[in-house]
C-alpha cells in the first residue's frame, strides 16, 4: 500500500525533474521512492560495517586478569 507525501521545491528543478522522469519512463514517485531506498541502504550498510569490525573484537579480553592499578602503572611507565 502506498501513502501521499507532498514534497516542496523550486518550480524549474521540478520541470527538470519531471521531463527526466518522462524521458527514462519512469515517475517522479518512482524516482524519490528509489532515492529513499538508496539513502536508507547506504546508512544501513554503513552500521552493519562498524558492527562487523567490533563484532571480532567482542570477547578477547575475557580471560584476563586486568584491572583500573594496571591501567595506572601502564600510564606511568609510558610517560613518566
Amino acid at each position: 500500500m502506498n501513502a501521499k507525501i507532498t514534497l516542496y521545491s523550486e518550480p524549474h528543478l521540478i520541470d527538470k525533474v519531471k521531463q527526466y522522469a518522462k524521458q527514462h519512463n519512469t515517475s517522479v514517485s518512482k524516482m524519490v521512492t528509489s532515492f529513499f531506498k538508496t539513502v536508507i541502504a547506504k546508512e544501513s550498510n554503513k552500521k552493519s560495517i562498524g558492527a562487523e569490525k567490533t563484532s571480532k573484537l567482542y570477547g578477547i579480553l575475557k580471560d584476563t586478569k586486568l584491572n583500573d592499578n594496571d591501567y595506572s602503572k601502564y600510564l606511568e611507565k609510558k610517560y613518566l
